[in-house]
């Protein structure tokens, strides 16, 4: 099958039935997105289809033909990191860091969506689950994302 991920075409071989992180993860060695719990809960695995925040581990690649897919290590890049990793790194918002490539991505969705959330916004959107509880710091780092002036451009460019 063939599947546009971040902004490449690419051909794999996998079982139509085959939940994209598991693409993502075993056949391409994008290993960025993580396997959290398996049933959509936790939402490590999150990665953005079309702009919108979807759970990889329950998504069967088969259904992604023709949309684009976005994962972490697309965000940004060393040289020029999105907005909100500036605004996670400022507000020191990991710490054991297992959950923060999804938590990423729902927040870039997200923004993408609501450009100036509120806290109600924020809470509703980002329903991913952080063990070390770093909820007030992730709150922080959006709204500090969300007031850089470069987040639109960021986001609308994926």
């Amino acid at each position: 099958m063939d599947l546009q991920i971040n902004g490449k075409l690419v051909q794999v071989d996998a079982d139509p039935a085959m939940p994209l992180l598991w693409v993502l993860r075993d056949l391409l060695d994008m290993t960025g997105t993580k396997f959290g719990c398996g049933v959509a809960a936790c939402g490590a695995c999150t990665v953005r289809v079309d702009g919108q925040a979807v759970r990889s581990c329950v998504t069967p690649a088969s259904t992604l033909a023709g949309k684009k897919i976005q994962t972490i290590e697309a965000l940004g890049s060393p040289g020029k990191p999105h907005a909100l990793q500036l605004a996670w790194i400022a507000e020191q918002v990991p710490q054991c860091g297992y959950c923060q490539s999804g938590m990423l991505m729902a927040a870039a969705a997200l923004l993408e969506k609501t450009p100036k959330p509120t806290d109600a916004d924020i809470d509703a959107a980002i329903t991913n689950i952080c063990r070390c509880g770093t909820y007030q710091r992730i709150r922080a780092a959006i709204r500090r994302a969300a007031a850089m002036p470069v987040v639109v451009a960021a986001t609308a460019k994926r």
